[in-house]
């Protein structure tokens, strides 16, 4: 007998831009698919209506395929398991429900918020953990009925026996058990008739044929509920793998004030898809090799008995890192086509600058020294501009070196000053300093800086006429 396909699942619910939290699920759970020769299953949790918003399922597809999460299995890929909204399972629900109600495993409360919320007081108070009384369970058909009469609104409760004992093996955690006196009988479809979120993941992940649930520690809990529910309609039960969660640097929860954004403001920013993929593979994660690795090397490499037990925290100048990773390991034209897709706060526009004829070698000339499209604009200004915008540092040079040092300079730029180490010999011979002494102040005043990119390519692209202009410059500065 063949061994069953791996199939994971990403299921979020539309309420919102996709954070890191939520992508790094997604992602671990499609490297995990892709390593196992697997199916990645995308399905959308969108059963509360007054939450969920057509706009944000929009977004996420865009987020997910814009990282290159593309799924096997969801939205417009038809698996034979669908519909993939849950808004659009409401027929199948209903009848899993009948189940339960008919085998006396699920029954209707009435009690109203204003009752539960006094007795959670009351059991807190008496260092209990709160859960439900069971006050509904057994109530007699005569009263249920006259309760509907009266227009009583209900939810629907399965039953747990206190008795009940759940035990399974968590991927990443290890051995877990649960006792049904614990977990008291939890709602499974609210009082408006739509489905909780017990439930409807549940029954899903089982008719969908998800084999495995990779998801945050946080649902642990509801694991166990997750599992009677299944045994209890006779579906397939799920292996369940619970990870750490993300936290902020000083480990409270990762949020827009500890520095978390969404994928979208990621993108919007000039970050590249491969630098949050690469960051967040190890988000929580280890690999052997700490290289810059495209996603399919990402997920041939990605194990389960490497994800961490320990809360992963988040990072910001890590995803920096992995971000000039992903430029110094991207495509040219895409790089270029990166770099004039960016629209900078003064409004720069890069292909205003680089003459069309140098936008490769421009490209090679600075990916070592960007982050973020809009330092591309800032190198574009500092090569193409009439002349440099001095930094105090690259003035301070021009001043050591004197004005003689830049008359030599000019001097030098005959016949064979295409070259650039011929030119700076020549410069050092006539100026008579090297090293040091010779590089720092040109860099200086051809650029108006006194770091950046290898001055070899920097002379190439700056032509002579222009590095003339500049040396001149420099020379008029300095004699003012």
């Amino acid at each position: 007998m063949a061994p069953a396909t791996l199939k994971t699942r990403f299921a979020p619910s539309p309420t919102g831009l996709l954070h890191l939290g939520n992508v790094r699920t997604a992602l671990f759970n499609y490297l995990l698919a892709r390593h196992g020769g697997g199916v990645f299953l995308l399905r959308i949790e969108d059963t509360d209506a007054t939450r969920g918003e057509e706009r944000y399922e929009r977004a996420l597809q865009e987020d997910l395929r814009w990282l290159g999460l593309e799924w096997d299995e969801g939205p417009g890929r038809d698996g034979g398991r669908g519909p993939y909204r849950q808004s659009e399972r409401q027929a199948l629900y209903q009848t899993h429900f009948d189940t339960l109600i008919q085998r006396g495993l699920a029954y209707p409360c009435f009690c109203t918020e204003h009752e539960l919320k006094l007795a959670r007081k009351a059991q807190l108070s008496a260092g209990r953990p709160p859960r439900y009384s069971g006050r509904c369970y057994g109530l007699d058909p005569e009263t249920v009925r006259a309760y509907r009469a009266e227009g009583r609104p209900a939810t629907l409760r399965f039953h747990v026996p206190e008795e009940a004992q759940v035990r399974f093996e968590d991927r990443v955690r290890g051995p877990q058990q649960f006792s049904g006196a614990d977990m008291g009988d939890f709602v499974i479809r609210r009082s408006d008739g739509t489905p909780a979120f017990f439930f409807s993941n549940a029954v899903d992940d089982a008719l969908m044929g998800v084999s495995l649930v990779l998801r945050g520690e946080d649902h642990l809990s509801n694991t166990p509920r997750q599992i009677l529910l299944l045994q209890a309609l006779g579906l397939p039960v799920p292996e369940y793998a619970h990870m750490a969660l993300v936290v902020a640097a000083d480990g409270a929860p990762l949020s827009k004030r500890h520095g978390s954004r969404t994928v979208q403001e990621l993108r919007e920013a000039g970050f590249l898809p491969g630098a949050v993929v690469n960051y967040l593979a190890r988000l929580g994660h280890t690999y052997e090799s700490n290289a810059w690795m495209p996603l399919e090397a990402l997920a041939r490499d990605f194990a389960m008995d490497r994800l961490h037990r320990s809360p992963a925290r988040f990072d910001m100048a890590q995803l920096r890192h992995w971000q000039k990773e992903a430029v110094l390991h991207g495509d040219e034209d895409n790089l270029w086509s990166w770099m004039a897709a960016a629209r900078p706060g003064d409004g720069c526009r890069i292909q205003d600058w680089v003459p069309e004829a140098a936008r490769r070698d421009f490209v090679r000339t600075v990916r070592d020294n960007l982050t973020l499209p809009g330092d591309a604009c800032v190198w574009a200004r500092r090569l193409y501009a009439e002349t440099p915008d001095y930094s105090h540092e690259a003035r301070q040079v021009m001043a050591e070196a004197g004005a003689g040092f830049f008359q030599a300079a000019l001097e030098c730029l005959g016949p064979g000053a295409e070259d650039f180490r011929e030119y700076c010999r020549a410069v050092g011979e006539r100026a008579r300093v090297k090293g040091k002494a010779l590089y720092m102040p040109l860099r200086a005043a051809l650029t108006g800086q006194t770091t950046g990119p290898e001055m070899a390519r920097l002379w190439a692209l700056l032509g002579t006429e222009r590095v003339r202009r500049r040396l001149q410059a420099g020379v008029d500065q300095l004699a003012a």
